[in-house]
């Protein structure tokens, strides 16, 4: 079960039934759930698990979850509906003990994916679901290197027709790969250090 991931929201509706029926005993087979976000927003792969505001004015409760800091300045990438410092607690507590994989890919990538789905499909799917739709094409490569045989399923949660522009630069090779720099992380958790220094010591004792 596979999903892009900005918040969170629309691949939790996706796998929570899913995850329901596993942890209940229902599940007929071994379930994975695969959540994919943008190496230029790595809230689970490359953000830190501790509480932080869900918004820059510091107006919501602090929230557990993965994040880049509640500062985070969205880079220019075109996948807009995935660029969120934070993801849902729920989703990222499950991120936490293993119970969802979470991976990143760099928008170059997303976007051969996206082509690749186009000319197969005759669709043409948003930035946002191109990334799940990276997911599921390397899952069926590796099912053709194994012999294995997998039920694939993927949330295409939006049509690519308000998103021509990012298309033709795509095919013009305008886009660039783009990796959020570490150094960045590193200083939106100091600030946060800064803000509540309590909050640290609890989480280290």
């Amino acid at each position: 079960v596979i999903g892009c991931i900005g918040g969170g929201s629309s691949f939790s509706g996706l796998f929570w039934p899913f995850y329901h029926d596993v942890v209940t005993g229902k599940a007929p087979k071994d379930v994975k759930f695969i959540a994919v976000e943008p190496t230029a927003c790595p809230s689970i792969t490359r953000g830190y698990y501790t509480y932080d505001h869900g918004d820059t004015a510091k107006l919501t409760p602090l929230i557990k979850m993965y994040t880049l800091g509640h500062m985070f300045i969205p880079p220019p990438i075109h996948a807009g509906g995935l660029r969120y410092h934070g993801k849902a607690p729920t989703l990222c507590l499950l991120a936490r003990h293993g119970i969802v994989e979470a991976r990143a890919y760099d928008q170059v990538s997303v976007f051969d994916a996206a082509a690749l789905f186009t000319r197969t499909e005759g669709f043409l799917p948003a930035p946002e679901p191109s990334h799940a739709i990276k997911a599921v094409i390397d899952e069926a490569l590796k099912c053709r290197e194994t012999g294995e045989e997998k039920t694939l399923l993927f949330l295409l949660c939006g049509h690519g027709l308000l998103d021509m522009q990012a298309f033709d630069d795509y095919l013009r090779g305008k886009l660039k790969p783009y990796y959020y720099p570490r150094e960045k992380v590193l200083e939106a958790l100091n600030e946060l250090k800064k803000l509540y220094p309590w909050l640290f010591k609890q989480q280290s004792s």
